[in-house]
């Protein structure tokens, strides 16, 4: 039986560098914060709380009067990084830069009086942090059934941009329904490349493999989008956080096990699974 890990699988280049920032950060013997979990990965998070780095939401920054507080890799409003600075607290920024740009991108556009459209989930954190770079309401879409429905009450110029971990088959098909809307529409595609590139791979191996398994944080969109796309390719899909989760059992005429991780998912936990799936079967 032969065992496939994705080349891609794991530590995106974002998620990496604000997991080394913190790392860093806790080594200093300061209070450290992270505003949000600093990725979506529950084994990471509780590592980091054992170092002394404490999660903080918006209500619980009120409470904080020294120390650092670092940025989640999703990033957040602009309205937070004002009230940090105005509290007086050292602020790291660990947004992954290409989460930056689109803030860049929606704070130019909608102070030049453009329509922000976001593809993307209305509730995921990236998502959240974007809307709040919008100097006017920025729009959420997520399906093509959304898009469909979609209308403006004046006249505007739009500029649409992607959460960075979307789909991107799913972004192609819901801007093709916002062009045909007749709109003066500018496209500016902000889906990470390593997300195209991840979601391209584990949709190749899926195709081949016989069982597929998703490794990831319960609440990883990025993840949950691999465990989507394998799943349509894979009748076997199995998505997991850790190799607890894992409850396999495999027919003997299984010819190939497909494995890929998320952007959050740390590399010891890949090759335990990959290591205990080669030699249990």
């Amino acid at each position: 039986m032969e065992v496939r890990l994705a080349k891609s699988a794991g530590f995106c280049f974002g998620v990496k560098r604000a997991v080394e920032q913190v790392y860093n950060q806790a080594e200093n013997g300061k209070a450290i914060y992270t505003y949000g979990p600093i990725i979506h990965n529950e084994e990471v998070v509780k590592d980091l709380e054992q170092k002394g780095v404490s999660v903080i939401d918006d209500d619980s920054l009120s409470s904080v009067k020294e120390g650092t507080v670092i940025i989640r890799s999703h990033g957040v409003e602009k309205a937070v990084c004002d009230r940090i600075q105005e509290m007086g607290l050292e602020c790291v920024d660990a947004t992954c830069p290409f989460v930056k740009r689109i803030h860049r991108v929606v704070e130019k556009e909608s102070t030049a009086g453009k329509q922000i459209i976001i593809i993307g989930s209305a509730n995921h954190p990236e998502v959240i942090g974007i809307m709040g770079w919008s100097s006017t309401p920025a729009i959420v879409i997520e399906t093509e059934e959304e898009a469909e429905k979609f209308t403006l009450e004046e006249e505007k110029d739009i500029c649409v941009v992607s959460q960075t971990t979307f789909n991107y088959i799913k972004f192609n098909k819901i801007v093709e329904k916002l062009l045909k809307k007749g709109y003066n529409v500018g496209v500016v595609n902000t889906i990470c490349n390593a997300t195209e590139e991840r979601q391209t791979e584990a949709r190749e191996i899926a195709r081949e493999a016989d069982v597929m398994i998703v490794i990831g944080g319960k609440h990883s969109s990025n993840t949950r989008k691999l465990y989507e796309i394998c799943a349509k390719e894979c009748e076997h899909t199995y998505f997991i956080q850790t190799l607890a989760d894992l409850k396999l059992e495999l027919p003997e005429s299984v010819g190939l096990v497909g494995i890929t991780a998320g952007a959050s998912t740390p590399n010891n936990i890949i090759e335990e699974v990959q290591n205990y799936v080669r030699i249990n079967f």
